[in-house]
């Protein structure tokens, strides 16, 4: 895709591209309004597996941007989504919060102990060595190893925490099988996504802040790609990588009420 003007469904990430640290980005309010006034089909997206889709939409509001829930799709609602093409109505063990565990009650899925279809590692505050204990005992068993994400680390007001990739890294140690990964930069998250508002890649753009989930999963997925400076990219970032997004902008206010621009790369 080589002009902007020929997207017609959105994509985008939520921290660093809309938010950050619960305060609404310049012109963020503004673009979402632009999507609603036009009917342009969007979704929010998120790799964080913790929170429902209700209650991330909840927390967008509470920064000044309405963002309904069926327009937001998180690493659970895609896993669920998978997991339900994958097995309709099998049975998992579940490391996670509420965003998976309600994800894939919602998908038909069983929570169980007892010789699950698939070991599900979700992020969550709150890991207990049981709880790996199990899943790695299951793993050895014959289940499948699915993780919604694979973010090592996670943000917080004191420093970095512990996150999904972390122990699931743990846990392939202990089993020597690797997980599946849905969550970015595994393109399947996008497609899911192009699924949920019926788009299509050729015509459809992901807005992001990291070149190594964002826009490599945009690019794999076929997307115009769009990276914004307001989150954690610089151009010493950019230039790590041996791909380009399609545009790279200062921050989304340069999307609202904007006309044609020509691709840079």
């Amino acid at each position: 895709m080589g002009r902007r003007d020929e997207v017609e469904c959105w994509l985008t990430d939520m921290d660093g591209v809309l938010v950050h640290e619960n305060h609404a980005l310049p012109g963020a309010a503004e673009l979402l309004q632009q999507w609603r006034d036009t009917g342009t089909p969007f979704l929010v997206l998120t790799n964080n597996s913790i929170f429902t889709a209700r209650d991330l939409s909840a927390r967008l509001q509470r920064s000044g941007l309405e963002v309904p829930e069926e327009s937001i799709w998180t690493s659970a609602l895609a896993t669920a989504d998978f997991l339900k093409q994958q097995q309709p109505g099998g049975t998992a063990f579940v490391i996670g919060e509420a965003g998976i565990l309600t994800a894939l009650h919602e998908a038909g899925y069983i929570m169980t102990e007892s010789d699950p279809d698939f070991v599900v590692v979700g992020e969550t505050r709150n890991y207990s060595f049981d709880a790996i204990t199990k899943a790695i005992r299951f793993i050895g068993k014959g289940s499948r190893f699915i993780v919604t994400n694979p973010d090592a680390t996670g943000p917080s007001a004191d420093g970095p925490l512990p996150a999904t990739g972390a122990i699931a890294a743990m846990i392939t140690k202990a089993t020597g099988r690797e997980p599946y990964v849905v969550g970015k930069p595994n393109p399947m998250m996008f497609r899911s996504a192009l699924n949920k508002i019926g788009a299509h890649s050729e015509n459809t753009a992901m807005i992001g802040d990291r070149m190594d989930t964002d826009i490599v999963a945009g690019i794999e997925a076929g997307l115009h790609t769009i990276l914004v400076m307001t989150g954690i990219s610089d151009q010493r970032e950019i230039d790590k990588y041996p791909f380009r997004p399609s545009e790279v902008i200062e921050g989304v206010h340069e999307l609202v009420a904007s006309g044609p621009i020509e691709t840079e790369l």
